[in-house]
């Protein structure tokens, strides 16, 4: 599993995963439907920004994570 999601996209998915998770659970409380879809939706975000893996990115070919152009430096 190759990493395809770079530092900006990290945060973003972050921040806005703990603001999905803070509104169903305190905002939606009367509907729940709708309150367990944003905590699985604000769960899965912090998991991909956590893990830099994103499956739907694979299936796109899209990545958001720079390659670095120098190579790695060897090991003492």
């Amino acid at each position: 599993m190759k990493k395809n999601i770079g530092t900006v996209d990290k945060i973003i998915r972050g921040v806005l995963g703990l603001i999905l998770i803070y509104v169903g659970g305190s905002v939606y409380t009367t509907n729940q439907v709708l309150s367990i879809i944003f905590f699985v939706v604000g769960l899965l975000l912090i998991i991909t920004s956590m893990v830099g893996f994103c499956f739907l990115y694979t299936l796109l070919g899209i990545t958001t994570k720079k390659e670095s152009s120098e190579p790695p430096s060897p090991a003492m």
